[in-house]
């Protein structure tokens, strides 16, 4: 995954000579391939962040997030900012972490600059063959935009325990069965 690459683009400086510069805030690259709509935008940071987490890759979740961007894990841990990236990098050291498959279930826009999205997800664990209705979590993402620039103010990983309603963690299961089963990560 190439989510967090430097773009830069000549310029012409008042001398004549031609010199280099970024398209994004100092020390952040822009992300490639976000769409300027707040409703494709949140997807599209939504399925960049599936694929770093499934590809084991912390510093290029961590790049999705605002400086002051927040994840709360699935255990309820919260990190925020350069933290997102530093815990994800202990965490896919000291584990080998299942993937994710995740169903959007909605996106809207919160104004011209902003949009949440919402989603179901799942993991199959390393060596398994089926997802672990254990591990069944919502997904909530806010993503937001300063400039021409989107990046995700907050990442949240619920547990989906459905305590007393077994047909809801069924339902779940089922529904991700079925996008694991087409052979995507995200539905």
């Amino acid at each position: 995954m190439n989510s967090r690459t430097l773009s830069s683009r000549e310029a012409t400086r008042s001398d004549g000579a031609k010199s280099m510069r970024r398209r994004s805030l100092p020390g952040r690259a822009c992300i490639p391939g976000i769409a300027p709509d707040p409703q494709a935008a949140a997807r599209n940071l939504y399925e960049l962040l599936i694929e770093a987490w499934n590809g084991h890759n912390a510093r290029a979740f961590g790049a999705l997030f605002r400086d002051e961007g927040v994840s709360i894990g699935f255990d309820g841990s919260q990190a925020a900012g350069d933290e997102v990236r530093e815990h994800l990098e202990a965490v896919f050291a000291d584990h080998l972490t299942a993937p994710y498959f995740a169903k959007v279930r909605e996106v809207r826009a919160l104004g011209a600059d902003a949009a949440l999205l919402r989603a179901i997800a799942g993991m199959v664990p390393p060596g398994g063959d089926a997802v672990n209705a254990d591990a069944n979590a919502l997904h909530s993402l806010v993503a937001e935009r300063r400039g021409e620039e989107w990046r995700i103010a907050l990442f949240q990983n619920t547990p989906a325990q459905y305590h007393g309603r077994p047909e809801l963690v069924e339902s779940h299961t089922a529904e991700i069965e079925e996008v694991r089963a087409a052979g995507a990560a995200i539905g």
